[in-house]
């Protein structure tokens, strides 16, 4: 009788129940795991956004608090970003995703109104460290245009479309029945509509007088309590602004003819002065050209000198292609400020909130379509403050992210101190003025580094701890070039049409700093870091020649039995050294022939001067081979302890010892497998026989030229689309299909990347991993950009210390080897002792074969120990290349020791491969599967990475449907999986990246980083962390009205608005003009606000209400009693007279 085994029933249950596409295979192997115990869990994993860095998309609106000093934006995608001192900032988005049109705190009160393009006001508590909605309400019937919400007032004016304002009052978020109607505001001869309301604001003097601007021209002061116009003032060109001055007597309009009109309130006839700044003055004293719009304009006065007039726009119409500037008007002296950026907005920073007291303006907030300035209206020359805010990440287009965790402790203070010295000077001395809010008390202390790569060339280095982000140093990469000047000097970087030094990826060690770049010009810069300065006379250049296997033309092998016969190599093997720097380059580049052995880009001939941080070692440039451009740069990289560099492309690999400055291997991707492999790799065509489809693409792989135009296979299928995620990758692409004429080459292509796998992710054979050790694959000569693409290209590189055979018995250096389609390669190294013989002696390299293979492209790949710890590739210690020989042999002497060697016979390392279909473990050195996972089936994994957990590692999956995933080790089990973020856009494609301990981000617009947690710990801490936007702080004593004012009735005039605009006074407004929506804050939101300051005001107001009615009552009861006194003391007298004269023998 077959005995069973009831451990290997149950793991097979196990692993069946945890997965359907999960499975476990029993091999010899697996007994030794059982002994690996696992301790991540599904509670160890949670999803949750935590901040959002950099500059608001498409701002369109601005607000200041200037006693909490916190200034909030607006966006056109319903976005709000709120900031206050450095590292205090806080996203929040509005549901329905309509533009801000505007946004008025509720000054020290810490609440926020904020008005959509969708004719929705909301009211915000920003109380609570995640801000939340209180109320909401939806006009049905009017358009919003302007809102006024003046100092210490509950009462919000409206204007509409219409002409018609509404008044609201922000505690109940409930309209008054107070209407100003357009038509009772302008005289009733007018005969036509004044247009919008552009303008609503009190006078600072008298809170019963409300100014209203319309755009026609019209400006009317409306009397609050009489509900009538006591001046009506006419301009014949449209408003655009209106600011008063502190004294209530006189106000500004901005005018569309550039003009500013000074009125006085009392003289309604005629403007008190008329001004174009910009505008020529004719000698014949007739009316000045005009001039573009003034948008906005303020009037801010000082105790001590003149008053300032800050306005935006105004500029005369010859000045075209001029850059948009700010005014500033101070006394006889007019000063113009040009800014980089279209202004969407500015504000005046001023002493006090009271709009009836000198302003004593300090600074002028800019909100720029992409940057925010703060200029200093307090030095001479009004220069800028020194922004803290991380606003700059979109300075050049980011192309590429990597996110690092648990850094070095020493690596953050290093490249701060080089970075410091890279700030430009002449900015303010004072402190930044938007100082408000205060730190999380965070928990996690570790250090966090995120790395950008630019469109220009340039990396920036962030300092990403605890939540908030810091550039610590930039890069680059472009110096080591030459510049061309013209059009004529580019022959040859035509490979890409703009852009040429874009960085493609990026592989950086954190203990030894070394840092690698590939560019999309196919170059490779590897660099050091170095706290010297030094000048390098010639930069070391290596030129390195990949062509693609132009000589297979075998026919398509059907069984996938026989042993395909080896191509010719098209790369050479051996290694190759050079070309000099000093001697010009031998390549071809007459007009009439084929280019050949030319590289993109030409690299600097001069001396170059090198800065403190990181500084050229190598540069490695592909060449053009008989006509054909080199092929992209897909993976790279760096190892320190070995002293090599490895990167790949379409054609094969090449590794390259950056210690020797030489070639080590170049070799085609079919060379790597073995003669003996029956699913051996070749040049291959697309799986099925498609039409290119014109119009997806216009970018190439490489050339310019015509025939070599990347086409897409057709995005459109015969099936119709059934499920709700065709449809939407549908539409995708589509939208890829619309937009991918206004990228450059290089984001065009990955559109196209993008485009073809979302067609063919169904088509992926079923049965395509039934059996490892078969496949078949057809292959054919042809060398078109499509077949370009789907030629086998190098994914993935991991150095290690492992076994490169299975005869092996102790570890060795090893290289793995990943590829487009799904192969695992071993390539064995031999590296000569260190010391002299290692810049000596050649480091000996060979292909030791197929390790495994998946489905799909290989994305990552990691080794793990015996007991599934972690084994990182090892490093040398960081020493600076410019210090003396003694401290460099100090720092090497601390070299991180290789693995310890296994026993014989049995495995003692596990890999762990990722694939954009497939997760496998593979049990070394004897090279059998013991796990395998299928992480999707409809969809692919776009980033994967094997990340270190709650103490324990586990693979963490972005896949393109959306979902972010994580996989157990060695056991593959899945423990997260959330449909998180669908996508949409390929620039969270090309930045999305995991780290260790439960963080992510991605871009989620050009301008800004989102990141992300997967950390349940994180989730629980998140509120402790995250700053906090409001402060308890004082409210600024009122303006002294002074002895005269107050005697003889002068000084600001005050309004009980409550008998205005209240319901016993106005009545109840119309129920269909808007909808009352409660917020979704829920319970939180009903806390913050019982706990906000809207919430105090209106307990104290039932407080006083009980107070009087009570106070009444006793009244009352008082009064009572002394009727009561009154009667008996009435009926006390009469006895006495009834009885006066009586004797008492009478009675």
């Amino acid at each position: 009788m077959k005995k069973f085994n009831i451990r290997k029933v149950l793991d097979g249950l196990t692993a069946a129940s945890s997965s359907s596409s999960s499975s476990a295979t029993a091999q010899p192997g697996t007994r030794e795991n059982d002994l690996i115990q696992e301790t991540l869990q599904s509670e160890h994993f949670q999803l949750c956004k935590t901040v959002r860095h950099g500059f608001p998309h498409q701002p369109s609106s601005m607000a200041f608090d200037p006693v909490q000093k916190i200034l909030a934006v607006g966006t056109q995608s319903g976005a709000l970003r709120l900031f206050g001192r450095a590292g205090v900032e806080c996203y929040c988005q509005h549901e329905s995703g309509a533009a801000v049109i505007q946004l008025q705190f509720l000054i020290n009160e810490g609440a926020l109104v904020s008005a959509l393009a969708d004719d929705s006001i909301h009211l915000w508590n920003l109380r609570q460290k995640l801000p939340a909605i209180l109320h909401s309400l939806k006009f049905n019937r009017e358009r919003i245009t302007y809102c006024h919400l003046p100092f210490q007032s509950k009462w919000l004016y409206i204007g509409t479309e219409r002409g018609n304002i509404h008044i609201v009052n922000v505690e109940s978020f409930t309209l008054s029945g107070y209407v100003i109607m357009w038509n009772k505001a302008i005289e009733l001869s007018t005969k036509t509509h004044p247009g919008p309301v552009v303008h609503i604001s009190d006078n600072p003097m008298d809170e019963g007088k409300l100014l209203i601007g319309f755009e026609c021209g019209i400006v009317v002061l409306w009397d609050l309590k009489s509900k009538k116009a006591d001046y009506r003032y006419n301009y014949d060109e449209a408003i655009h602004s209106v600011a008063w001055h502190h004294e209530g007597k006189q106000f500004v309009c901005s005018h569309s003819d550039g003009t500013l009109t000074t009125w006085n309130v009392r003289a309604p006839a005629k403007p008190g002065q008329t001004i174009t700044p910009h505008g020529k003055q004719p000698k014949d004293g007739k009316k000045p050209e005009p001039c573009k719009p003034i948008l906005k304009v303020e009037y801010k006065t000082t105790r001590a000198g003149d008053p300032f007039m800050v306005l935006s726009g105004g500029l005369s119409y010859d000045t075209v292609g001029r850059r948009a500037c700010l005014t500033v008007m101070h006394g006889k002296s007019t000063t113009v400020l040009e800014m980089d950026y279209p202004i969407v907005d500015f504000l005046t920073l001023c002493e006090t909130p009271y709009p009836n007291d000198f302003q004593e303006p300090y600074a002028v907030v800019v909100l720029l379509e992409k940057d925010l300035v703060v200029i200093d209206l307090g030095q001479i020359g009004y220069p800028i403050f020194d922004n803290p805010y991380p606003l700059t990440i979109h300075e050049s287009p980011v192309t590429c992210c990597e996110y690092f965790a648990d850094c070095p402790a020493e690596l953050i203070p290093a490249l701060y101190s080089v970075g410091c010295r890279q700030k430009r000077q002449g900015y303010s001395k004072k402190e930044w003025p938007i100082n408000g809010g205060n730190w999380g008390q965070g928990t996690q202390s570790y250090p966090e580094i995120i790395i950008t790569g630019h469109a220009d060339g340039s990396i920036k280095f962030w300092d990403a701890s605890a939540l908030m982000l810091q550039v610590l140093y930039k890069l680059k990469t472009a110096k080591v070039f030459e510049r061309a000047r013209g059009k004529e000097e580019k022959p040859s970087t035509d490979i890409v049409e703009e852009d040429p030094f874009a960085i493609q990826t990026l592989s950086w060690c954190p203990e030894s700093r070394m840092f690698c770049v590939a560019g999309v010009s196919a170059h490779v810069i590897i660099y050091r870091f170095s706290k010297q300065e030094v000048t390098t006379e010639v930069v070391q250049l290596l030129e390195v020649r990949m062509q693609c296997e132009l000589s297979d033309v075998d026919s398509p092998d059907p069984g996938g039995e026989q042993t395909p016969t080896l191509p010719t190599p098209g790369a050479s093997s051996s290694p190759q050294e050079g070309e000099p720097p000093t001697q010009p380059s031998t390549g071809s580049t007459s007009s009439d022939g084929p280019r050949n052995n030319i590289p993109c880009l030409q690299v600097r001939n001069s001396p170059l001067k090198q800065s403190p941080g990181y500084q050229v070692e190598l540069v490695i440039q592909l060449v053009w081979v008989s006509g054909e451009p080199p092929q992209q740069i897909t993976s790279l990289a760096v190892n320190s302890s070995y002293g090599l560099v490895v990167f790949g492309n379409s054609n094969g690999l090449a590794v390259v010892d950056y210690l020797q400055k030489t070639l080590l291997l170049n070799m085609g991707t079919s060379e790597l497998y073995s003669p003996s492999e029956p699913y051996q790799r070749q040049p291959c065509s697309p799986r099925k026989i498609r039409q290119p489809s014109g119009g997806l693409c216009e970018s190439n792989e490489g050339s310019n030229a015509s025939e070599d135009r990347c086409k897409s296979p057709t995005s459109g299928s015969t099936s119709p689309c059934n499920s709700d995620d065709e449809r939407k990758q549908q539409k995708f692409i589509e939208k890829v299909k619309s937009k991918s004429r206004r990228f450059s080459k290089t984001v065009a292509n990955d559109f196209a990347k993008m485009s073809r796998k979302i067609n063919t992710a169904s088509e992926q054979k079923p049965d395509l991993d039934a059996k490892d050790n078969s496949f078949s694959r057809s292959r054919s000569s042809s060398v078109t950009s499509l077949d370009r693409e789907s030629r086998e290209a190098i994914s993935s590189f991991h150095f290690c210390e492992s076994f490169p055979r299975k005869t092996d018995s102790a570890v060795s250096p090893s290289l793995l080897v990943g590829t487009t389609q799904g192969s695992v390669l071993l390539v064995a190294l031999s590296l000569p002792p260190s010391g002299d013989q290692r810049l000596q002696q050649p480091v000996g390299i060979s292909s030791c074969g197929t390790l495994i293979r998946l489905k799909g492209g290989v994305l990552t790949m990691a080794l793990l120990d015996s007991t599934g710890a972690l084994l990182p590739p090892t490093y040398e210690p960081w020493y600076d290349p410019n210090a003396s020989d003694e401290e460099k042999e100090k720092s090497r002497k601390r070299r991180a020791a290789s693995p310890p060697s296994s026993q014989e016979g049995q495995d003692s390392q596990y890999a762990v491969v990722c694939s954009e279909k497939q997760a496998k473990v593979v049990s070394m050195p004897s090279q059998t599967c013991v796990y395998k996972h299928n992480i999707t089936e409809s969809s692919f994994v776009l980033r994967a990475d094997v990340v270190l957990m709650a103490g324990a590692n586990c693979i963490a999956c972005f896949c393109a449907n959306g979902h972010i995933m994580t996989l157990s080790l060695p056991s593959l089990r899945p423990l997260l999986d959330v449909n998180y973020l669908p996508l949409t856009d390929m620039r969270i494609a090309r930045t999305f990246c995991f780290s260790s301990l439960g963080q992510a981000l991605y871009l989620t617009s050009p301008t800004e980083i989102q990141r992300i947690t997967y950390s349940q710990e994180t989730c629980d801490n998140l509120q402790e962390m995250l700053s906090e936007l409001f402060t308890p702080v004082e409210t600024p004593e009122a303006p002294n009205r002074g002895f005269f004012k107050g005697l003889f009735g002068g000084g600001a005039q005050s309004l009980d608005r409550e008998d205005l605009f209240g319901e016993t006074a106005s009545g109840k407004a119309s129920r269909s003009l808007a909808q009352h929506i409660p917020g979704p804050g829920g319970m939180e939101g009903m806390k913050g606000a019982a706990s906000g300051v809207v919430g105090d005001l209106a307990r104290a107001r039932i407080a006083l209400d009980e107070r009087g009615q009570k106070l009444g009552e006793l009244e009352e009861r008082t009064a009572a009693m002394m009727a009561s006194a009154d009667s008996f003391s009435k009926h006390a007298h009469d006895m006495m007279l009834k009885y006066k004269d009586k004797k008492w023998y009478q009675l």
